[in-house]
C-alpha cells in the first residue's frame, strides 16, 4: 500500500520537579532511560553542598508504563523523527530555564539518556556555567557551546566504555573526569565529585 508520512506540530506538558534552593544558582539535571523525575531529583539531593543551590529535576516527554511493575516512567527519544524530538525536547527545556527568570548561574546535568539532553541543553543554552554527564557520551548533533564539563564513568560500564569516553575526550575542550568503581550508576564518589565541582561555580 502507498501512503505518504506527515508530522504536525502538538501541544504537550512537560513536568518538572524544583527544591528550592538560592536563586542565583540553578541546577537542571536529566534522568535516564526509564526514570522518572521523582528518582533523579533523589540522586541529586544526595549531593553534598546541593542546598546552595536551587534544583530542577525535568521529566521526559515521553511516558510509558513498566512492562513488570506497571509503573509510568519516561524516555527522551527515540530513532523514529529523531530530529523533531530533539527540537521538541530543546524548546521544552528552554521553557523550563526561563521559568527561572534568569540566574545568574546555571549548570545543566545528565545521566545515561539524560546526559544528551544535558549536553544539547548546554549548547543551546550559550550562557551555562558547567555541565555534569554521567554515563553518557557526547551525542552527533552537539557541536559548540559546549561549557566546562565533569564526566562520570564507572569502571565496569559496559554502554559508556573507555573508548567512548576517550572519543568524547578528543572533542571536549574542558573536560574534568571522574572514574569510579562501579558501573552505569550513580555512587558516592561521583557524587563527591559532583560537588567540588559545583563548589567552584558558586
Amino acid at each position: 500500500m502507498d501512503f505518504q508520512t506527515h508530522t504536525i506540530a502538538a501541544t504537550v506538558h512537560g513536568r518538572f520537579l524544583v527544591r528550592e534552593g538560592p536563586p542565583q544558582r540553578l541546577l537542571v539535571g536529566f534522568h535516564g532511560y526509564a526514570e522518572t523525575a521523582e528518582v533523579h531529583l533523589d540522586e541529586l539531593l544526595k549531593i553534598r553542598g546541593i542546598d546552595n543551590w536551587t534544583v530542577a529535576s525535568v521529566q521526559a516527554l515521553h511516558p510509558f508504563y513498566t512492562a513488570r511493575t506497571q509503573q509510568v516512567v519516561a524516555s527522551w527519544m527515540t530513532k523514529l523523527d529523531r530530529e523533531l524530538a530533539i527540537a521538541d525536547n530543546i524548546a521544552y527545556v528552554r521553557n523550563v530555564v526561563e521559568w527561572f527568570h534568569e540566574p545568574q548561574t546555571v549548570v545543566f546535568e545528565g545521566y545515561s539518556q539524560g546526559g544528551a539532553m544535558a549536553y544539547r541543553a548546554a549548547s543551546d543554552f550559550g550562557r551555562a556555567a558547567g555541565l555534569i554527564v554521567l554515563a553518557a557520551d557526547v551525542p552527533p548533533d552537539v557541536t559548540s557551546n559546549i561549557p566546562a564539563v565533569l564526566i562520570g564513568r564507572g569502571r565496569h560500564d559496559d554502554w559508556y566504555t573507555e573508548e567512548k569516553l576517550k572519543k568524547d575526550l578528543r572533542f571536549l575542550k574542558d573536560a574534568q573526569v571522574c572514574v569510579f568503581d562501579g558501573g552505569h550508576e550513580w555512587t558516592d564518589e561521583f557524587r563527591e565529585a559532583v560537588a567540588l565541582f559545583l563548589d567552584k561555580l558558586r
